[in-house]
């Protein structure tokens, strides 16, 4: 969804947006097939409800799933450009990375925090051949708010990857803790997010210089709302309660980025 309406706000037309959005749902399809091929066999006790485990899936074709999607997501992207099909493959590598390596550590939020940003990147960057400078403003905050998700997405998994004797940055933290970063970092996104809305390229300024449209501040505001109810959501409950806590973040975060784009002037 991202990726497809940044694509638009970049001027791309439809069919290039759809093909960009597509891109990114299928590289998205092989990182998580390959997790949960890496999964399965601790998916058996701690996870059984999954496709592997569940019987649903094979693990050759879960095999043949992260092939496919790989291929087509970077497939998709090469219409758009060679540096849009490279940033694909960057997409793979820290998906994969998280998949093989630091998922279930404490460095499990990093991937996170360098891949939400590639998001919006993606998007403009298939869409219109390259970024304008006001990039410089969002990349940064979409770090924070890619570690706050990360962050986020650990303590609803908290129970489970403890019972596995896995490693999260929220059992690092502790379930408190975790929430109480996950909020500051959160708000520090909303309030960089609202202080730079509408500045221009010129000055990448820090204070709201008021020319943003009122369709895009609107679009904002309903983002923080969503993101607002995610973290009191996500406050005190049960795992399913933080599933969907970090679900709603993920929606208002991403609704976010979409406001900050249409109301910037983000001439190239």
């Amino acid at each position: 969804m991202v990726v497809g309406a940044v694509a638009l706000i970049a001027g791309g037309d439809g069919m290039t947006a759809a093909r960009l959005a597509v891109s990114m749902t299928t590289l998205q399809a092989s990182i998580g097939s390959l997790n949960d091929v890496v999964d399965a066999p601790r998916d058996v006790d701690h996870k059984p409800g999954k496709p592997i485990p569940a019987g649903l899936v094979s693990p050759r074709l879960a095999v043949a799933v992260v092939a496919a999607g790989a291929g087509v997501g970077v497939g998709l992207a090469i219409p758009s450009g060679w540096a849009t099909a490279g940033l694909a493959i960057v997409v793979l590598t820290i998906g994969y990375g998280y998949d093989l390596r630091v998922k279930g550590t404490a460095w499990s939020w990093l991937p996170f925090a360098v891949g939400i940003p590639l998001l919006p990147v993606y998007g403009w960057l298939g869409a219109a051949g390259t970024l304008p400078a006001s990039f410089a403003v969002l990349l940064p905050v979409a770090v924070v708010a890619g570690t706050a998700l990360a962050i986020a997405n650990a303590r609803a998994d908290a129970e489970r990857d403890a019972a596995a004797g896995v490693g999260s940055v929220a059992i690092g933290l502790g379930l408190e803790r975790a929430w109480t970063v996950n909020a500051v970092l959160l708000g520090s996104v909303v309030v960089l997010a609202f202080a730079t809305l509408g500045s221009g390229d010129a000055a990448l300024a820090t204070l709201t210089s008021g020319d943003a449209s009122l369709g895009a501040r609107a679009g904002a505001l309903v983002a923080v709302l969503v993101i607002a109810l995610g973290v009191v959501v996500g406050r005190h409950g049960d795992r399913a309660r933080r599933e969907r806590a970090w679900e709603l973040q993920a929606i208002g975060v991403g609704l976010l980025a979409m406001a900050w784009l249409a109301g910037a002037p983000l001439g190239v």
